[in-house]
Parts: structure tokens; sequence; C-alpha cells
């Protein structure tokens, strides 16, 4: 195939409007089946734009005039990332930087990879403020993974320890454990149905417990820590599940022996998990801890002990770059406040036509959910928001209703745009 090109650095089109997917374009598309794209004997040529694409965020505007065709993406997760990450990871596709290849091409011990995976980490701990006598490990096999790989390396089959249950993901955390070691749920908010957090001066810790867990963040049942408990056991091990609430605030890394979260809801795309664990914490695994899930193993290799997952690390990478533009975790929990605090006005503002069932004190300020008081309005309310394209609206299957989540790439646009659909639907429908 003869290709030329006008940019080293990207075989795809940086002009959103003019990308080969874009709907003004797509027509083209539908006979590619009867294109040859390996026909030997005729050669395409494909020319790149060199124009660089606009990297501000959309304005609501922008979305109700039909300029751009990207949603509103409330989804729990998979979820949207920033549009200045997508398209700077669109220019360095084909070509990463002058290397003559994309990232995803790259070997995960060349000095490229090696480069981009430092300096992932780098940013990261700028960002939390992670000290070096903490490890931070890029791994595989989401956050569910971590529930094992936890009591797995931090205590022995006989140890007890402690869970505090407020959602269905620390529930899940605490099933696992029971398989390798001796766990107790402290507090439960089931009987509530998970819209509470415990007084912590109130729990009854065990001060044998091994360590603590939480989760910091229940996506969802909408219920997130804003204080952290304090471990009350000899060792004053503090784990957390941050998936849905990672880097979205600034937190306390001493607090914890251990952070873990799956990226796919504030950093990255889902194929990767970080892992922030004291040093001290490892070399303890049992005997039985399978080789990809003990934590020592991965410090002593830099994350690189097999293929990680290269280009899913790329993109964190690219994010943690973009939150230290934004002027740091600060600034995101300032953007994330004002974002969560224009929905549940609305909906407290309803008179009943939205319900939050959550505690107002520990509301998530990353998933919304609600309720409307004539349920059979529910579908039809995703329905219509989804042809103004907002997307991914209807409640976890679990509890029904809706949620919207609304993590640091969820600019206030969307926001501001799912608040005045939502109030002219109550106008129509009270």
């Amino acid at each position: 195939m003869a290709t030329t090109t006008s940019s080293p650095h990207s075989l795809f089109l940086q002009n959103r409007n003019s990308h080969p997917l874009n709907k003004n374009n797509l027509a083209s598309f539908t006979n590619l089946k009867k294109i040859n794209f390996f026909n030997t004997k005729r050669a395409i040529s494909v020319t790149c734009s060199a124009a660089s694409a606009p990297t501000q965020d959309r304005t609501a505007a922008q979305i109700q005039s039909g300029q751009e065709d990207r949603v509103f993406n409330f989804a729990a997760g998979p979820a949207n990332l920033p549009e200045k990450v997508l398209l700077k990871a669109q220019s360095e596709l084909y070509n990463w930087r002058g290397s003559g290849m994309s990232v995803m091409e790259m070997s995960h011990r060349g000095k490229e990879f090696k480069s981009i995976i430092e300096k992932a980490e780098s940013d990261l701990r700028a960002l939390l403020n992670i000290p070096q006598e903490y490890s931070v490990l890029f791994l595989q096999g989401g956050a569910t993974t971590q529930f094992a790989a936890v009591p797995l390396n931090l205590c022995t089959p006989n140890d007890p320890v402690d869970y505090i249950v407020t959602g269905s993901w620390g529930d899940k955390a605490f099933k696992e454990a029971q398989k390798f070691c001796n766990p107790q749920v402290i507090w439960s908010g089931k009987a509530e149905k998970y819209t509470k957090i415990p007084n912590f001066d109130a729990l009854e810790q065990n001060p044998d417990a091994k360590y603590l867990h939480i989760c910091a963040n229940e996506t969802i049942h909408g219920v997130e820590f804003k204080e952290y408990p304090s471990a009350k056991n000899s060792t004053g091990i503090l784990v957390a599940d941050m998936s849905s609430n990672f880097c979205s605030k600034p937190v306390d890394v001493t607090r914890f022996g251990v952070i873990y979260a799956g990226a796919q809801k504030n950093v990255g795309p889902s194929g990767v998990t970080i892992v922030i664990v004291r040093k001290d914490l490892l070399g303890n695994a049992q005997d039985k801890t399978p080789l990809m899930l003990d934590y020592k193993i991965h410090d002593e290799n830099n994350s690189l002990y097999n293929t990680p997952p290269c280009y899913c690390i790329y993109m964190c990478g690219l994010v943690f770059e973009y939150l230290l533009e934004l002027g740091g975790l600060n600034e995101v929990e300032k953007m994330n406040r004002k974002k969560a605090e224009l929905l549940y006005n609305v909906i407290d503002g309803s008179n009943g036509f939205y319900k939050c069932p959550v505690e107002k004190s520990v509301r998530s300020f990353m998933n919304v959910p609600f309720t409307l008081e004539k349920s059979d309005l529910e579908a039809e309310f995703v329905k219509e928001a989804a042809k103004e394209k907002m997307v991914q609206l209807k409640g976890h299957r679990s509890v029904g209703g809706m949620r919207a989540s609304i993590y640091n790439a969820m600019p206030l646009a969307g926001v501001e745009k799912l608040v005045a659909f939502m109030k002219d639907f109550q106008a129509k429908h009270a």
C-alpha cells in the first residue's frame, strides 16, 4: 500500500469534522466490503491532514447545533475520556513521537515504552503526592482481581480482617476474601439499601484484624466516603478500593496501606488497574498466591514482569498529564463538586419529582443515582435523553432508576445540558 502523509505523527485526520467516520462521510464507507485493501495490483493513497484539531471542551451550544457528533456519555464505566486526551492519542496513534511505530506495537521492554510508563508513574506520584515508600503498580485483571490479591498479599489464611460494606462492591470484596482469610463485616448498609456510611467512632473493630477494608465510592449506589476511618488494629492498615473516585480529589496516601483502582472511570480505558502499596507490606504473600497476584513480583519488575496493558498505561499517562495541566487534584475536586451540586440541587428542588435515596452528607460526586416519582416515566426519560445525545443514564440493573456518572472527564456543559433536560421533562410530566 502506497501511503503519502503530510504529518509524521498520525495516519488519521486530526480534524474531528473531517474524520473518515464522521456522519458527513459515512456514506462513502458503506461499500467498504467491496474494496480489497490488500490488492497489491492497485496502490491506495491516503493523504493526512496536518491541521491541528481544536482541543477545547465542547459547549452545550455546539452539541445542540449539531456541530459535534459525540454524545455526553454518563456511563458508569468504561467512561468518557477528556477530549484533549483523545485528540492527543489520535495524533500519536500511527507514529508515536517519531519512533516509527504505534504505542500498541512497542516492546514493553524497549526504551520508548519505558519512558511512557516511567512518566505515567511520575505524574501520578505528583498528582497524589505519593511518597517513595509506596510502590505504584500498573496491573491487569480489574479491581475485582484485587479482591483476592489484597488478602493473599497481606495476611495468612487464618488472619482476621475487617470489612465495612457500604454497597455492592464492598460486599463482593468481602465475599472473595472469605476464600483466603477470615474476614468479618463490622458494618453493613444493606438493610438500609446502601444509603449511608457508618459513624466511625461507633465501629467495633477487631484489634487483631490484619487490615480494615473500605470501598471509597460505591458506583452502583452512589455512596462516597468524605472522610476515612482509621484502622484500630495493631498494624493500622487501611485498604481502599478507589476505582470510581480515584484522582477525583486529593487523598492523603499515607493514611492507607493499599489503594487500588480500575482505571476505566476517571483515568483511562478499561484494561489497567493501579495499585499503590506501602513497600513494607511487600514480600508477605501466601504460598499459594499466583505469581501474577504477588505485589512483590510486580514491584521488583517495575510492572513489567510480563507484557502489561501498554496502550492503556499510555492513555493513563496522558490523563495524568492533563490533570496536572488543569492545576492538580485540588482544581479537579472543585470542578467535580460544582457539577455534582448542580445536579443534586435540581433533584432536591423538584418537589419530589426526582429523588436521590442517599443521605446528603455522603452523596457521591461521581455517581448520582435518582428515581422518578412516576416510575413508569423512567424508560421514557432515558429514551428522550438519548435523543438529545445524553446516553447511559439508566440505573444499574440491581437497583433500577437512573444514574448519572459525572467523572472527571464529564464537562460542565454535559451536566448543564442534563439539568436543563430534567427541568423540561418535569415541566412536561409533573
